[in-house]
């Protein structure tokens, strides 16, 4: 029988790429914080920004 090899990928992520993904953490905390003052509309706003936006942008950004 034929051995495979399986092939592992890393990540390699840049500074650029870890930027991304502290700027949506704290998008992502701020939005909590002001989810628990109250705030339905800028919450929210944060929340989606840091969520689908920045973090995957962290991520697929080469």
């Amino acid at each position: 029988m034929k051995e495979e090899k399986k092939e592992i990928r890393k990540i390699r992520l840049k500074s650029k790429n870890w930027t991304f993904i502290l700027v949506g953490l704290l998008f992502i905390g701020i939005g909590y914080l002001s989810l628990s003052k109250g705030s339905l509309t800028l919450a929210p706003v944060l929340l989606v920004t840091g969520y689908c936006v920045l973090i995957p942008i962290g991520i697929i950004l080469k």
